[in-house]
C-alpha cells in the first residue's frame, strides 16, 4: 500500500477536527464569556532511512539524513483567554471581569467551577445564582427582599439600598479566582470550567489587587471569537482538506495505471 494514502488520511482526519473546532467557535460567537479554541497539530513519527551524521565513507559523514514523515495528528485543543468586548446592559445583576480571573460557582455535587459569564440572577431565596442553571455564586451573596437597588464596586463589594436607611448595607464580597495555567482548565459546558492537575490550584483574591481583574457592574463580556478570522481559518482548512483529498486521488490514479499496465 502506498504510504502517501495513509499520510493523506491523517491529514484529512486532522483537518476534520480543525473544522469542528472552528465551527464550535462560530456557533458560540454570541455566547457571553465564551473563549475561542484552536487545534494544535504535531507531526507523527519519522521513518529514518539514513540518520543525520551517519558515516557515508571512512572519512566523511552525511550532512543530512533521509527521514520520511508518516503524517499529522491533533495533539491538543487550546482555549484562548483574551479579553472579550464590553457589552453595556445597565442590568444590576450583570457583571464582567475586566482583566484576569473567573467567578467561582458552586455545583450541585459540591465541587467548584469557574466562569467568565457574569449573567447572574436571584433565586426564590434572594441568593445570587447563574442565570442559566441556577448554580450558586461563591462566596454566597444574599439580597434582602426589600432591597431597592444593588451596587457592586470594582473590588467586588456588594451592597444594597434598604428603605429607611441612609447608608447602603453591605451584603457580601465577590472574589476573583485565577490559575497559574488557565489553558489547563477543563471546559464542561454551560460556560463553566473546572480545575485540573494542569491548571494548578485556584487562587482567590480581591478584584483589582495583585494583577487581578476588576468587576464591572451593568456590563457583560462578549465572546472573544473574531468571526472574520474564523471564516478565513475555515477557508484555509477547507483548502488543505481538498489538497489531501487530491493526493489520495492522484495515488489512486497511479495505482490504477500500474494495475492496468502490468
Amino acid at each position: 500500500m502506498n504510504p502517501a494514502l495513509w499520510i493523506s488520511k491523517t491529514g484529512l482526519d486532522a483537518q476534520q477536527t480543525d473544522i469542528s473546532v472552528i465551527s464550535n467557535n462560530l456557533a458560540n460567537a454570541s455566547t457571553v464569556g465564551f473563549k475561542k479554541g484552536r487545534a494544535v497539530f504535531e507531526d507523527l513519527l519519522y521513518q529514518n532511512v539514513h540518520q543525520p551524521g551517519a558515516q557515508s565513507s571512512q572519512n566523511t559523514e552525511m550532512p543530512s539524513g533521509l527521514m520520511l514523515g508518516t503524517g499529522v495528528k491533533v495533539a491538543a485543543t487550546q482555549k484562548t483567554f483574551t479579553q472579550g468586548n464590553r457589552l453595556t446592559t445597565d442590568n444590576s445583576l450583570d457583571m464582567m471581569i475586566e482583566g484576569k480571573g473567573f467567578f467561582e460557582i458552586l455545583m450541585p455535587d459540591g465541587t467548584m467551577s469557574y466562569t467568565r459569564n457574569g449573567q447572574f440572577a436571584l433565586d426564590d431565596a434572594g441568593n445570587l445564582v447563574t442565570s442559566g442553571s441556577g448554580y450558586a455564586v461563591q462566596p454566597a451573596i444574599n439580597i434582602p427582599q426589600n432591597a431597592q437597588s444593588i451596587s457592586v464596586s470594582n473590588d467586588g463589594q456588594v451592597s444594597v439600598k434598604i428603605p429607611g436607611q441612609a447608608q447602603d448595607q453591605v451584603v457580601g464580597q465577590l472574589n476573583v479566582t485565577t490559575f497559574v495555567n488557565p489553558q489547563g482548565l477543563e471546559p464542561i459546558g454551560q460556560n463553566l470550567f473546572q480545575e485540573t492537575g494542569s491548571s494548578g490550584a485556584p487562587q482567590q483574591g480581591v478584584a483589582g489587587l495583585d494583577g487581578l481583574g476588576t468587576i464591572q457592574q451593568g456590563a457583560l463580556e462578549t465572546s472573544n471569537v473574531n468571526v472574520t478570522e474564523e471564516l478565513v481559518n475555515l477557508i484555509e482548512t477547507q483548502r488543505v482538506y481538498e489538497m489531501n483529498s487530491k493526493v489520495i486521488s492522484s495515488v489512486d490514479e497511479m495505482m490504477g495505471y500500474i494495475n492496468q499496465q502490468l
